[in-house]
């Protein structure tokens, strides 16, 4: 006799398990514990099998037969219910593992990291931006389409540079899946010309040397914490990008070697990065060691020792020294040093490229490299010092008109 609701709600567990049937191979499984179980019994190749459905009352009896149904279509046409449904099972365990996902957090945990703060944007990317569209699809299924609806969301927000960027990931994603036999083509590739173009980001910086050695008597009579002073005046002899000045590190710096060596996690080139110290920034660093030499960090935030100074720091010094962000920004000590050291001091532009830590290459192809110039570069640092002190003496020395008629 078929099974209703009624008598299925009515049957109770004894001392033993027991089966009740329904229909056409279909039965209820009830165990000595309470719990009530679909099973479908059913030949297949001669052989006898059990096939699992479901658990009463989450699968209705209405349900546990539609599965039935389906189960028993499959055999009429020579298919194994139970080895569909393993095969269905390894179908998408083998699609989560090879998902754009999978792949994408695979290629970052194998790939080489970058600086700090260009890892956090890399993750910023995935997570937010393209994982929403893209992480679940299998990775040799993404078609150029749907990479560009993913681009496009980002683009809407008015956030040119990081589409950019995303695009750029997730071409490399895509390449590391066709090395490893996961996907076929990459649906990056042809995406560059279909986004809109970022304006280039132009740091406001100050090059006419009188201006400079205007600049230069402000930071020099500046005051501040000596963590803020000491920053703002090395800020203009190292010409390093802001993030890489204020991380620094006092386990990174060399006193009798005169020199500081920043690892290649800190740089955005993801390279070791060597800069050599004049006489004037040795000074400054032998009077700044004992004020904050218990820090990890030359230039440890107000709050917190254990911290480096807030990005904030240098900029805000430039506004109280009175420089708007359209006349000079921290960033722009390195297009003033690029800038003078070559149209000034006539020093080759190779060193200077180098010493900016930008990815430059050689005559003959090679990569920068660290120690390339080393002496040269050194002998550079040591006279841009003397010319920036140069151009402050000369603003100090100048005799105001008033004063001089007043002799």
């Amino acid at each position: 006799m078929a099974l209703t609701d009624t008598k299925i709600r009515g049957l109770k567990p004894t001392d033993r398990d027991f089966k009740v049937s329904d229909e056409k191979g279909l039965f209820l499984l009830v165990k000595k514990t309470g719990g009530k179980y679909w099973r479908m019994k059913y030949r297949y190749l001669g052989k006898e099998k059990t096939l699992a459905i479901g658990v009463y009352p989450t699968t209705t009896l209405a349900q546990a037969r539609a599965a039935r149904d389906e189960a028993r279509s499959l055999i009429a046409n020579d298919v194994d219910p139970m080895a569909q449904r393993k095969a269905a099972k390894l179908a998408k365990q083998e699609a989560s593992a090879n998902s754009f996902k999978a792949i994408a957090l695979e290629w970052r945990h194998k790939r080489k990291p970058g600086a700090p703060t260009s890892e956090k944007r890399l993750a910023a990317i995935l997570e937010r931006d393209l994982f929403p569209t893209l992480g679940t699809m299998p990775v040799n299924t993404v078609k150029p389409t749907d990479v560009l609806r993913a681009l496009r969301k980002i683009e809407n927000r008015g956030a040119l540079e990081t589409a950019k960027k995303a695009r750029q990931a997730t071409g490399q994603i895509f390449r590391y899946a066709i090395a490893t036999g996961r996907a076929d083509a990459n649906p990056a590739t042809d995406l560059k010309d279909a986004l809109k173009t970022a304006t280039t980001q132009h740091y406001a910086a100050l090059t006419d040397p009188k201006d400079v050695g205007r600049l230069m008597a402000a930071i020099h009579s500046y005051q501040a914490t000596p963590a803020v002073m000491a920053a703002i005046r090395l800020a203009p002899l190292f010409f390093c990008r802001p993030g890489e000045l204020r991380q620094m590190e006092w386990r990174e710096v060399n006193l009798d070697e005169a020199r500081i060596e920043i690892p290649a996690g800190k740089m955005k080139m993801s390279q070791d990065h060597i800069i050599p110290l004049s006489t004037q920034a040795l000074d400054i660093l032998r009077e700044l060691e004992p004020v904050t030499g218990k820090s990890p960090y030359l230039f440890p935030n107000a709050r917190s020792l254990s911290r480096p100074m807030s990005d904030n720091g240098l900029r805000i010094a430039l506004r109280t020294m009175g420089y708007t962000k359209e006349q000079m920004t921290p960033h722009g000590f390195r297009a003033m040093a690029r800038t003078l050291l070559d149209e000034v001091l006539g020093f080759p532009v190779d060193w200077i490229e180098h010493q900016l830590a930008h990815a430059v290459k050689d005559a003959n192809g090679r990569a920068y490299n660290r120690t390339r110039h080393l002496d040269n570069r050194r002998k550079m640092m040591q006279a841009w010092a003397d010319y920036l002190d140069t151009l402050r003496l000369e603003i100090d020395n100048v005799v105001p008109i008033s004063a001089a008629k007043g002799k």
